[in-house]
């Protein structure tokens, strides 16, 4: 540790009352609060600026989409580059130049006028907020907690919960108020307010940074005893997307934010096919979310007690009887049911994307790993909605796309059931002879 590290630690055991909770909890508080100021890079915060944007600059519907696209496929690169600088840099360094730059971005935001500003400015903001943001809460949660890894990632998770139900009113009342630049504005200040001063005062890297061990153990945790000191895992000194174990796990975790964003992006029309109103669409979102809120708490603790593997095959069950559900929909209590049924899977997956890599991989060389599976993920929500459009373009109908879409679940659980956990390690390797060698199967 170094000279600041040894102060920290001398004022946070000596100084302070012994019977504080263990320093991971403020962490966990620090990432969701981080989680919470993705809002502005969320389409659930777009959402509310679309239309003023289009009025403001006179774009249509499709071109706009169609930036907004571009920019949301640009995060998924962006995000895998983040997670390996916080490999080699550590968290709490790119967390801080994530909200200097998330921040920045959204007064930038504020300025554009025209296409090129617009594309720019979606994909910072997609790449900072929506992809960066939630990658670097759950590398922390991951890095302090191991036995304690999911009930610590749910509360990460319970952020994007309270930013879904909070950030779009409040910036609904900024644009009624003020305008749409300068409700992002305002934004922007608000991730500078919540994310830099906690950066640099509460976030540590690790737990071992200032003397203590995942969890508040007084050892380090039993299955990492001699991973950091005499190990390197194999699978994680190769690139993740060559290994046929990351895909076995990598593809159903992103089955999930593939169908949710499918379906609710055509929701209305799809709803409208059965001839429910728009207002009833709307409305559905309500159960949607208390059972994502739900599920999230809960899966937690599902987590820990069976670990991430049976969690995901429950919830491929649970988005095939969702998918099926929405194909016997006629009435607005049964679309109720679906949406309660649709937000459960997204509260379970939520977390479980979280703990995975880092149950399955260990803590060390977390980001790369967990970076390649974001990509992967963010790339399937940035296309998720094209596919059911055009079945429905080809059938003249959802109900075809709809049969078509239930394979899915089916086909992820099936690779689930597949995956082995990658065990190997080569247990003579030096720490300095693994980094080495890292980088050099990275490269």
């Amino acid at each position: 540790m170094n000279s600041r590290s040894v102060l920290f630690h001398y004022v946070r055991t000596r100084v302070l009352p012994s019977r504080l909770p263990f320093y991971g909890w403020a962490i966990v508080i620090v990432a969701a609060f981080a989680t919470f100021a993705s809002g502005p890079g969320q389409s659930y915060v777009f959402s509310v600026v679309i239309d003023p944007i289009l009025i403001d600059t006179g774009l249509s519907r499709p071109f706009l989409s169609l930036l907004y696209a571009c920019g949301t496929a640009f995060s998924a690169l962006m995000t895998f580059w983040v997670s390996r600088l916080s490999d080699r840099y550590g968290t709490r360094r790119v967390l801080m130049l994530v909200g200097l730059l998330f921040g920045s971005f959204c007064l930038g935001m504020a300025a554009v006028r025209g296409p090129l500003g617009l594309l720019i400015s979606f994909a910072a903001l997609r790449a900072l907020g929506q992809g960066s943001l939630p990658v670097l809460a759950t590398l922390l949660a991951a890095q302090w907690f191991v036995a304690y890894r999911g009930r610590a990632m749910a509360v990460v998770m319970l952020g994007i919960a309270a930013s879904n139900a909070l950030l779009p009113p409040i910036t609904q009342a900024l644009v009624t108020a003020w305008g749409w630049r300068e409700a992002y504005s305002a934004l922007g200040v608000m991730v500078w307010v919540l994310i830099i001063p906690a950066a640099i005062v509460i976030v540590r890297d690790r737990p071992e940074s200032i003397g203590l061990y995942p969890d508040g153990a007084a050892t380090p945790p039993a299955s990492e005893q001699h991973e950091e000191h005499t190990a390197v895992r194999l699978p994680v000194a190769r690139p993740p997307l060559r290994t046929l174990a990351f895909w076995l796990l990598a593809l159903p975790l992103a089955a999930s934010p593939f169908l949710i964003t499918a379906l609710v992006f055509h929701q209305a029309s799809i709803l409208a096919e059965r001839n429910l109103s728009a207002a009833v669409s709307a409305s559905i979102f309500m159960p949607f979310a208390i059972a994502a809120a739900g599920t999230t708490l809960l899966s937690g603790f599902l987590i820990e007690r069976f670990g991430p593997k049976y969690v995901i095959l429950f919830n491929m069950g649970l988005m095939a009887v969702a998918i099926g559900w929405l194909l016997t929909v006629s009435s607005a209590w049964s679309a109720s049911i679906y949406a309660t049924l649709l937000g459960a899977t997204s509260g379970l997956q939520s977390i479980t994307s979280g703990v995975a890599w880092a149950h399955y991989y260990g803590r060390h060389g977390l980001g790369r790993v967990q970076g390649a599976a974001a990509m992967v993920m963010i790339t399937g929500a940035a296309i998720a909605p094209l596919p059911l459009a055009l079945l429905q373009q080809m059938m003249g109908n959802y109900q075809t796309a709809l049969l078509l879409l239930l394979l899915i679940p089916i086909v992820c659980a099936a690779l689930v059931a597949a995956f082995q956990p990658p065990l190997a390690v080569a247990s003579t390797v030096s720490t300095t002879t693994s980094d080495h060698l890292l980088d050099r199967f990275e490269g």
